[in-house]
């Protein structure tokens, strides 16, 4: 079933322009636990205001940065966070909204007359707090990956950027903690956008990166048309006569959104393999990147790349493509590509234990996961590749079980965990099992499903064999999966 964005968002107030966040300001971050709504409450806090949360899955890996700096997030929902001190306003995510709007802190907001926000409108209002040029980084897939590279190469190049991605970056970008936000000086502050259901309507950018446009989101996007629409009129948003955007036109989606700005002329920076005809054309020959045709540079570029995989060139390329757009020179933007390592659950290496090497990923797509295996293969070429793969909500398992299962069934060997609900209000609609079913079918091997990523990580500890791969890939706890099985490898005995 195709449900609405307003629907989705029932409740929350819309989108509107930014504005500086106001000294003391007290904003009440619910789901302050999760990637995006952590970061709203850093940014916050970092803009001036008094943020503080509440998230009954407290601790995460996100929280860490928030006690820190001291932001107080209270382990249950309870009314009173609202009644008791008057925020000025609540930040919430659309996981709570999608699912239950009439949750009891929403109800006393609105019996208060408080207003109640995306997240992502905080994060929106912090960039205005810090000023300078908002660029946005969008797309089906690589969004974390390539928002975390532009953080990186502008902080390399001493252009102290503000920013929030969706994964978390490094302490060497963050000055602490490894969080997903940064707080700068400088002229630049970027976001990851998010096309579900609106959530990048808060972001009205300078510059925009569409990395790709594919259908995905099954519950709010009917097909790749839907997509590229949702795409479409977020850049059409107010602001959009001064806006540049940088397109993959490599991508299906990407050239269909090209297609759709004609009016925009030169504004419309497209990007793809080099004698493709689009405005800056990359070429990748081994490890080693060219670009060609950078906007304001009269050479090249070419950088030794340490992201694997073809997705990951056009994704430096792209990046690039944004970094010229914003002034810096090509001796920096060479840098900044050559030195990034990536972001946390992008290819994560988490190491060599007993012979068998683990690596997380958050790829939850047909796609995603199938770019993945191809970079884990070209590599580490000859390898026995494992996927060990957490289905990111039922309504994507049950709409792409197909193309799910024939993407898994492309690895030397699957194992699927139990599929992580999300947003999701019905989950009888697709199961881990069905899923492990169809991979077994497609591939001839059997496929198990053991349950949990506890149990899961159990289940591989005792299957796999010296020179084995692991891959675990999901959104939800599926990192859980490596962390256990370096645990068990190292220590046996805990089997």
């Amino acid at each position: 079933m195709i449900r609405g964005a307003a629907d989705v968002a029932r409740g929350l107030a819309p989108a509107r322009a930014a504005r500086p966040i106001e000294p003391g300001e007290r904003i009440h971050v619910i789901g302050a636990a999760g990637a995006g709504a952590s970061a709203a409450a850093l940014l916050a806090h970092e803009a001036g205001g008094a943020p503080d949360g509440c998230d009954p899955g407290a601790p995460t890996q996100y929280t860490a940065a928030l006690e820190e700096r001291g932001i107080v997030v209270a382990t249950e929902h309870d009314a009173r966070h609202v009644n008791a001190g008057r925020p000025a306003r609540l930040a919430v995510t659309k996981a709570l909204t999608s699912v239950q709007p009439d949750h009891p802190e929403l109800v006393a907001a609105r019996d208060a007359g408080i207003p109640i926000e995306a997240w992502q409108q905080t994060v929106a209002d912090a960039a205005a707090s810090q000023g300078g040029a908002l660029v946005a980084v969008g797309g089906t897939h690589g969004k974390s990956t390539s928002a975390g590279w532009l953080v990186h190469l502008l902080v390399s190049a001493g252009r102290d950027p503000g920013a929030f991605v969706g994964a978390l970056l490094p302490g060497s970008l963050t000055g602490g903690t490894p969080a997903t936000a940064r707080w700068g000086s400088g002229e630049a502050f970027v976001v990851e956008a998010d096309e579900y259901a609106g959530n990048f309507d808060a972001y009205r950018p300078s510059v925009a990166i569409v990395l790709n446009a594919e259908w995905d989101h099954p519950d709010v996007f009917e097909d790749r048309a839907a997509v590229v629409g949702a795409f479409e009129d977020w850049l059409r948003a107010p602001g959009a006569a001064e806006r540049r955007v940088v397109i993959n036109t490599a991508d299906a989606g990407g050239v269909e959104l090209a297609g759709r700005l004609p009016d925009w002329g030169e504004r419309v920076i497209t990007v793809a393999p080099a004698g493709s005809g689009a405005g800056v054309g990359y070429r990748l020959s081994g490890s080693m990147l060219w670009l060609d045709g950078l906007p304001g540079l009269s050479a090249g570029v070419a950088a030794p790349l340490r992201l694997a995989g073809a997705h990951n060139a056009a994704n430096a390329a792209c990046v690039a493509t944004a970094a010229a757009a914003l002034g810096v020179s090509a001796p920096e933007i060479a840098e900044g590509l050559a030195s990034y390592e990536g972001v946390g659950r992008r290819f994560d290496v988490k190491g060599e234990h007993g012979g068998v090497l683990i690596i997380d990923d958050y790829g939850h797509h047909p796609t995603a996961i199938r770019a993945t295996l191809e970079a884990v293969r070209s590599r580490y070429p000859g390898r026995p590749v494992w996927i060990a793969h957490e289905p990111l909500t039922f309504h994507r398992a049950a709409a792409m079980l197909d193309e799910l299962a024939a993407a898994l069934a492309e690895a030397d060997e699957a194992v699927i965990a139990d599929i992580w609900a999300g947003r999701d209000p019905d989950t009888t609609i697709a199961s881990a099992a069905l899923l492990a079913e169809r991979v077994s079918a497609i591939s001839g091997r059997p496929v198990a499903a053991p349950g949990s990523p506890e149990a899961t990580a159990d289940h591989l500890a005792a299957s796999v064999r010296p020179g084995d791969i692991v891959l675990s890939m999901g959104g939800g706890r599926s990192y859980v999966i490596a962390e256990r099985l370096v645990s068990l490898l190292e220590d046996p005995g805990d089997q």
